[in-house]
């Protein structure tokens, strides 16, 4: 089986062995391309915008077909260097009349599983199995080890692609630590929350959390600190106040009131 893994610094395996990822930057590029789009084909447009933007030479189509050609031929090659030998599967890259398709068959992608739990994580959330949630989420964010596609050069196309998984991986985060909030695991995750505060220093609903699971662990001066801190930060650097639903957090801990 032929593995991809982008979460992270691209990663090519074949049967548990790992592969060397093709050297050339524009290589890689469209390799990232055929990985990253859900329709499993890239047209010749939206390769060129990846590649040159505005700027694009009049060789651009032989010059993609060069890049297809040395992409197959560094996957085949690198796979045949293995002890035993490796296989890439037949018609890998399948050239279509306007671009070009990763064919499925054979081959696993570590962005498409983390997208799979990911949705399952969100479906048992709101069926209310926080635990059965949080294994899922977690399962899914386990997956991530590091920036998508860090050691790729991303252009306008990649990055919309990017900044997608992103927004998924961060929106999975929150619903884990939802979850795990439901299942009473403040004190748990006071160490965790403190650290994707700082990771993520403008989503007010982190530092919601973080307030929250301070103050039902009977820390309530970290908790008012903790707001304070959030408080700086968005007037620091946006010039706004924390919104009306941190503010009414804000004025529970003050008088005790439970949080809900």
């Amino acid at each position: 089986m032929l593995s991809f893994r982008v979460l992270g610094p691209l990663e090519i395996s074949l049967d548990g062995r790992s592969l060397p990822a093709p050297r050339g930057p524009k290589v890689r590029q469209v390799l990232s391309l055929l990985l990253m789009d859900p329709s499993g084909h890239v047209n010749n447009a939206a390769i060129i915008e990846e590649l040159w933007g505005q700027d694009v030479p009049r060789t651009a189509i032989s010059t993609i077909r060069t890049h297809i050609y040395h992409l197959r031929r560094a996957l085949e090659q690198n796979a045949a260097g293995l002890t035993p030998p490796g296989t890439v599967p037949d018609q890998l890259i399948v050239t279509r009349q306007s671009g070009y398709s990763l064919c499925p068959d054979g081959v696993q992608l570590d962005s498409a599983r983390f997208l799979a739990q990911a949705r399952e994580g969100d479906r048992l959330l709101k069926a209310g199995d926080y635990a059965g949630a949080s294994d899922r989420l977690r399962e899914a964010l386990d997956l991530c080890r590091g920036a998508t596609l860090a050691d790729v050069t991303c252009g306008p196309v990649l990055l919309q692609h990017v900044r997608h998984l992103e927004e998924v991986r961060t929106r999975a985060l929150e619903q884990r630590i939802e979850a795990d909030m439901h299942r009473g695991l403040h004190r748990e995750l006071v160490p965790e929350l403190r650290s994707v505060v700082t990771v993520h220093p403008l989503n007010e609903w982190m530092h919601a959390q973080f307030i929250t699971a301070l103050h039902r662990s009977g820390r309530r001066g970290d908790a008012l600190h903790a707001y304070q801190n959030v408080r700086k930060i968005l007037g620091d650097e946006l010039g706004l106040e924390p919104s009306p639903a941190l503010q009414r957090l804000q004025r529970q801990v003050l008088t005790a009131a439970p949080v809900g």
